[in-house]
This record gives structure tokens, sequence and C-alpha cells, in this order.
């Protein structure tokens, strides 16, 4: 079977509120998010490229979830692997301790840097200032750690990334009860596999998961009334949710069509239509999108 090498940039981190753990991942290959990237809460994270071992991933986590620390956990993993010179990886343990190995087989530019919390890595890339780029940018963001790794990303990609083009990009990130309905750990988990700048359509994907998972605070909704009750009015009717564009505020016809229409989208947690309320954020979206 071919293996082709993951020339790739990615970066490994740790955010002790929560605490949280992620890795956010680019390449000129095709799903990178389905090779590189491993995370579990009160584990840790890591990331596995070049010549990817996948087994990297569960058995570091294994490693650094029973005590070990990052570095140990690493050393460990490239002790059993007898092509360990054509690794590269990254890895962050429970207590933020991060560690990077770049083997001597992997292809230039090649290498990688820790900092307090973090780990990035790349291979086959323009140069030293992809890592250096990605590095300044994640210690000086502030932020949760989903966008603080998108922006990282975004730094070492505009710096050059990957010499032989864009394709794919990803990011996992993880914290205890944080899944859907709070059932696992998987608080943000998105791929784009193939595109021709994947890591801006990844930050755009973050926004729609804060669209769809959160809520805004009070002081940050609408009321149904006015302006913005007329123009989502007009574009319920304009898709055959209801009544006509123009009528009596909040009726009850509007409020049937509102219901039809915001549940449709996915938005029946960001409306309330007996409070009369709608969050910005998610009134905005709809505007952007049908206008």
């Amino acid at each position: 079977m071919s293996r082709p090498r993951l020339s790739t940039f990615s970066i490994v981190a740790w955010d002790p509120d929560g605490p949280t753990w992620g890795v956010a991942v680019a390449s000129k290959f095709p799903a990178v998010g389905a090779v590189v990237p491993w995370a579990a809460a009160g584990a840790g994270a890591v990331a596995t490229q070049s010549f990817a071992n996948t087994s990297y991933g569960p058995r570091g986590l294994a490693l650094m979830a029973s005590g070990q620390p990052a570095q140990t956990a690493l050393d460990l993993l490239l002790s059993e692997d007898d092509d360990r010179a054509q690794r590269q990886a990254g890895l962050v343990d429970p207590s933020g301790g991060a560690a990077t190995f770049t083997g001597p087989g992997c292809l230039a530019w090649a290498g990688g840097r820790t900092g307090k919390g973090y780990a990035v890595q790349g291979n086959i890339l323009a140069g030293p200032g992809v890592v250096e780029a990605m590095a300044a940018d994640f210690e000086a963001s502030p932020g949760p750690l989903p966008e603080r790794l998108v922006r990282a990303l975004l730094a070492g990609d505009r710096a050059g990334g990957d010499r032989r083009g864009r394709q794919s990009a990803a990011v996992l990130v993880v914290r205890a009860g944080a899944g859907y309905a709070g059932f696992n750990d998987r608080w943000v988990d998105y791929r784009v596999d193939d595109a021709e700048d994947p890591v801006p359509r990844l930050g755009e994907l973050l926004e729609i998961h804060h669209l769809f998972f959160e809520q805004s605070p009070p002081q940050d909704r609408l009321p149904l009334q006015g302006e913005t009750l007329e123009r989502l009015r007009a574009i319920a009717a304009g898709l055959g949710y209801g009544p006509p564009p123009a009528g009596s505020g909040l009726d009850e016809g509007t409020r049937a069509a509102l219901r039809s229409f915001l549940g449709n989208e996915n938005f029946e947690d960001r409306v309330d239509l007996q409070a009369g309320t709608i969050d910005r954020p998610a009134f905005e979206y709809l505007m952007r999108r049908f206008g």
C-alpha cells in the first residue's frame, strides 16, 4: 500500500482553563485530520506526521494518562520505533508539558520548537519562519484554545506553510464533558479535507460551531420587533415558511413561520419566541446567508 509522506505543520497545546487540550494541523495532503491529530481529556494531545506512525496517537495518550510526562512518553515511542528517523511528532501532557521531535530523515525544511503549554513542528516547509510565526502567534493570542490554535495555524500558513502548497486542515480540541450533550470530551472537531485554501475555511467552521452550540449573553440579544422582525419575516416568507412579509408584529402566524424557519436552520436554541428575542450572532449570520 502506498504511504505518501505528510508534508505538514501542526501545533499541539494545552490551556489550564477547562483544562483543554488540542491540535491544529495543515498539509498539502488530503484529509490530514484523519491521520495527524489525537487528543483525550485528562491525557493530552499528540500530532504524528512526516512518515506518520498513527500508533503514536493512542499509545502516546495512554502513556501520558498513566503519568508519564510528554518528553518521557515521546522518548518511549521513539525507542520502540525502528523508523524513528523518518518520524515527526509533538506531544503535550495533562499538565502542559510539551515535547517535539524531528527525525533526521524528514525532508527540509523540518523542525520544531516548544514553549509553555505547546509544541509546534513541521516538515517540507517554506522555512523555519513557519514554526516561528506559529509559536509567536500562539504566545501572543488571548481567548479560548480553539481560536488560538486556528490563529496560530493561519500564521504559519501565511508565513509560507507547506512549500508544496495547500490542501487540507483540521482542528481537534477536547475538554471533559464538552462533547455533544456532554456525553464525551470532543469540544471542537472540524476538518477541511480538500480545498484550495483550507485554513481560513477552518476558521469559518469554528465560527459556525459557536453559532450552533453556544448562546449569547442577555445583553447580546435583539428584540424581535421593528426592522429586525420585518427582515426575518421577509426571509421566512420568501422561503415559503409562512405569512407575507408585512404583518402586525410578532403575531401567531409570524411565530409559526419563524419557528419553522429558525428550527430548520438549527437555531431553535438561539431564539426565544415567547420572550421575543434572537441572539445577535445568529441574526447576523442569517442576514449574511439569506440577506
